[in-house]
C-alpha cells in the first residue's frame, strides 16, 4: 500500500514504521499509534461538527423554504442525518475518551508512575477548554461534562475488568430514569423535578439575539454551562457518559482495537449484537404511551447499540486497504480532535450568530450542511499542514505541556 505523502512524512517524523498503517496481523507492542482509533475519533468529530452546523449551534433561526418541495427536502435530510448520527457521534467520542485514559494510565505505569494525580489535573485543564468552547456555543458544550464525569475513572483505575464492566452496565442502565419511572408508577401524575432547561435556552437565545459578543459569551459561560449540564441530566447523558468512559477503559485495557483475528471475531460479534439491540430498542422506544423516563432509557440504549454498529463496522472495515485510503484524511483530523472540536464552535459562531456574519436566517438544513462541510474541509487541510510541522495539534500541545507542568522534563507523547 502506498501511503499519502503527508502520512509518510508524519510517520517518518515521529519515528514510526509505515507498515503499522498497512495493518499487519498484529500490532507490535509498545507505544505505537493505533491508527484506527485516530480515524474513528476523526469520524466522530466530523459527525459532531456537521450536526452542530445543521442545528446552527442551538441557535434556532432558519429561513422559510422557497417551496414545499424544498421544505420537504430540508426536513427529510435533517431527520435522516440526525437519526444516523445524533446521540451516536457523541457516544463514540465518549467511548474513545475512556480508551485514551487506559492507554495513558498503562504507559505511565510502565514507567513506574501513577497517572491518577496528573489525570485529575488534566480534567481541570479540560474544564478550561470547556469554557473556551462554551463562550462561542450557547448551551452545547460537552467538555465540562467530560471533565466532571472523567474523574470517576481515577478511583476505578485498579478495578478488575469484570468489575469495570459491571459498573459500566450500571451507569448505562440509567438507574436515575428507572427511579423516576418507579415513583411515577407509585404516584401517578408525579413529574421529575424541573431543571428549567427550556427557560435557560430561551435566555441564551435572547443573549445571542443582542448581537453583542460579550453579552452572549457571559451568558454562555454562566447560564449556558448550567443548561448543558441540566439537559444532560434530563436526557440521560449524566449516567451515560461515565458508563461509556468505563467501557472505553475496558476496550483499551483489553487491547480490543488492535488488528488481529481475535479482535476481528470480537468486533464481528459486537456488530451483530449491537445491530439486534439497536433494532429492538428502537421498536420499544416508538411504542405509544411510554412514560417519559422509560422512553429516555430505551432511547439511550438504542443510541449506545447504534454506536456499537458504527464502531464495530468501522473497525472491521479498517482492515481493508481501500477503506484505510478513503479515511486517510480522518487520521490527522482525529489527532487534533480537541482543536477541531473547539474551533468548529468558533467558526460556526462567526458564521451564524448576529454579532458576526449572522447567516443563520438564510441557511436551511441543506445549505447549513454545505457550509459545515466546507468548514470541515478547511479544518482537514489545516490539520494536515499543522501536523507536518508539529508533533501535537494546537490545543493538544497546550494540554500536554500543561498536564506535565512542574513535572520536570515533559513526558514523552502517549502515541496511542
Amino acid at each position: 500500500m502506498e501511503l499519502p505523502q503527508y502520512m509518510f512524512h508524519l510517520l517518518k517524523k515521529e519515528g514510526f514504521l509505515a507498515y503499522i498503517i498497512v495493518m499487519p496481523s498484529v500490532y507490535p507492542p509498545g507505544n505505537e499509534r493505533i491508527y484506527v482509533v485516530d480515524a474513528l475519533r476523526g469520524f466522530a468529530v466530523m459527525a459532531i461538527m456537521l450536526l452542530h452546523f445543521l442545528e446552527h449551534f442551538i441557535y434556532n433561526s432558519y429561513p422559510v423554504a422557497s417551496s414545499p418541495m424544498m421544505e420537504a427536502a430540508n426536513q427529510q435530510f435533517k431527520e435522516v442525518f440526525f437519526f444516523l448520527f445524533a446521540g451516536k457521534s457523541y457516544t463514540i467520542f465518549a467511548l474513545l475518551f475512556g480508551f485514551t485514559f487506559a492507554v495513558q494510565y498503562r504507559n505511565q505505569a510502565r514507567k513506574g508512575r501513577d497517572f491518577a494525580g496528573r489525570f485529575v489535573w488534566r480534567m481541570c485543564l479540560l474544564a478550561v477548554f470547556a469554557c473556551m468552547n462554551a463562550a462561542f456555543f450557547p448551551g452545547g458544550d460537552v467538555l465540562l461534562t467530560f471533565s466532571l464525569a472523567g474523574l470517576l475513572l481515577v478511583p476505578c483505575r485498579r478495578l478488575k475488568t469484570s468489575s469495570l464492566v459491571a459498573l459500566s452496565l450500571f451507569f448505562l442502565a440509567q438507574p436515575l430514569e428507572w427511579a423516576y419511572a418507579a415513583v411515577q408508577w407509585m404516584h401517578p401524575g408525579w413529574v421529575p423535578p424541573s431543571l428549567s432547561v427550556a427557560e435557560s435556552y430561551a435566555s441564551l437565545k435572547s443573549a445571542v439575539d443582542t448581537g453583542n459578543f460579550w453579552v452572549m459569551a457571559w451568558e454562555n459561560l454562566t447560564t449556558g454551562q448550567w443548561a448543558s449540564l441540566a439537559w444532560g441530566i434530563e436526557a440521560g447523558r449524566l449516567m451515560q457518559a461515565p458508563g461509556l468512559f468505563l467501557l472505553g477503559f475496558v476496550l483499551g485495557r483489553q487491547d480490543f482495537f488492535l488488528q488481529n483475528d481475535g479482535t476481528a471475531v470480537f468486533w464481528t460479534r459486537g456488530l451483530l449484537f449491537s445491530l439486534a439491540g439497536a433494532c429492538a430498542f428502537y421498536v420499544v422506544m416508538c411504542l405509544p404511551g411510554l412514560p417519559g423516563p422509560v422512553h429516555t432509557v430505551f432511547s439511550m440504549w438504542h443510541n449506545v447499540c447504534f454506536t456499537g454498529v458504527w464502531v464495530a463496522g468501522f473497525v472491521l472495515l479498517y482492515r481493508l486497504e481501500y477503506f484505510r485510503k478513503a479515511t486517510a484524511p480522518l487520521l490527522t483530523y482525529g489527532r487534533m480532535s480537541l482543536t477541531n472540536y473547539v474551533s468548529q464552535s468558533v467558526i460556526g459562531s462567526l458564521i451564524f450568530f448576529p454579532y458576526a456574519l449572522g447567516l443563520a436566517p438564510y441557511c436551511g438544513y441543506l445549505a447549513s450542511f454545505a457550509v459545515g462541510f466546507a468548514a470541515m474541509t478547511g479544518q482537514i487541510w489545516f490539520c494536515r499542514w499543522w501536523l507536518e510541522r508539529h508533533r501535537y495539534g494546537v490545543l493538544e500541545g497546550l494540554w500536554h505541556r500543561a498536564t506535565w507542568l512542574a513535572a520536570g522534563k515533559v513526558s514523552a507523547p502517549e502515541h496511542r
